[in-house]
């Protein structure tokens, strides 16, 4: 989760939660590869005046290489502090 939360830094969040999910997906096909099942919540201005699709996709080309290396399923709460007041 470190490494997630290091990556997540670069869109200055003002709130950030992670989730580590994957003892709930024990035996399922694809949590075999050792790779995570995660959830995060991230409140970040870097949203501003985007669609929900766009923040997601935000957030994975953020995450990088460690969507293919550390991370098999990821939930996310993209939001700005404005929507969350």
């Amino acid at each position: 989760m470190q490494r997630i939360e290091q990556a997540l830094a670069a869109l200055r969040p003002q709130h950030l939660e992670i989730r580590d999910d994957s003892h709930r997906h024990r035996g399922h096909a694809g949590a075999q590869d050792g790779r995570g099942h995660f959830a995060v919540h991230v409140v970040s201005e870097a949203f501003r005046g985007l669609p929900p699709l766009a923040r997601h996709r935000l957030v994975y080309t953020t995450l990088g290489e460690l969507m293919t290396t550390d991370i098999h399923a990821l939930q996310i709460s993209a939001k700005t502090q404005e929507e969350i007041q």
